[in-house]
């Protein structure tokens, strides 16, 4: 895939898939712009990314200063939106609200607001990606707001490719993935994890965020889809 010349922005571009689509799209000739809250993610992000990239902390959680942001970097060609949080369970029987919410402002209303401030500044043939997940498919006890979520973005997507045509909006789906979202875990519980998930998957592991950033590398370059979620899970769905 040639992306010389295209200048791809990627809010949440800073660590986990994010940077991994960051770095995948620079290999293959993009000018990257990535973006998220905390300045020192930024720097180390920029130390791995190649001369060239720009990196900004932005409150991706507060609209205007997104917005202003998006409306200051001029033309381009691609936004990715990544940014989410460290993935928490939320059981009902102890479920905070106001966190709750704080997850669907990051995840869904500040990607929404990422969209509507980007359209008018993508060049013609450009594209919207955003990010949700198999919780929506396979839920777990605990998962009620994640997957809450992630249905809203898949239905999110699906619309926005109607109203913005004719650029074209998709969505990566991704399954259980090595990535910092699993930091709110200890190391031990962790790698537990990935160890009995990647067992019972058809592929036999966990995903790598490399495996996924080939999903947002397609999904840029693949000038006839549009409104699709692209599931990268290993075969989660299936078992």
């Amino acid at each position: 895939m040639d992306l010389t010349g295209q200048r791809v922005v990627l809010l949440g571009g800073t660590s986990g898939i994010g940077l991994a689509t960051a770095l995948a799209a620079s290999a293959e000739g993009a000018q990257v712009v990535v973006a998220s809250s905390r300045q020192a993610s930024v720097d180390k992000a920029l130390t791995a990314l190649p001369s060239g990239a720009e990196g900004y902390a932005v409150n991706l959680a507060d609209a205007d200063e997104t917005a202003t942001f998006l409306a200051g970097l001029g033309e381009f060609d691609h936004l990715v939106y990544t940014a989410g949080e460290p993935l928490t369970l939320m059981p009902l029987d102890t479920l905070d609200m106001e966190q709750a919410r704080s997850f669907f402002t990051l995840r869904f209303f500040s990607a929404l607001n990422a969209a509507r401030a980007a359209a008018a500044h993508l060049r013609p043939g450009g594209s919207i990606t955003l990010t949700t997940g198999t919780a929506k498919d396979r839920p777990g006890p605990g998962w009620a707001v994640a997957a809450s979520i992630c249905g809203a973005v898949e239905a999110l997507t699906r619309a926005l490719a109607v109203e913005l045509a004719p650029l074209r909006v998709n969505a990566v789906s991704p399954g259980v993935v090595r990535s910092p979202l699993w930091s709110g875990l200890s190391e031990t519980d962790r790698e537990a994890m990935f160890e009995s998930i990647g067992t019972s998957l058809p592929v036999g592991r966990v995903g790598e965020v490399e495996d996924v950033a080939q999903a947002y590398l397609y999904l840029l370059g693949q000038s006839y889809t549009t409104g699709t979620v692209l599931t990268i899970d290993g075969g989660t769905i299936l078992v």
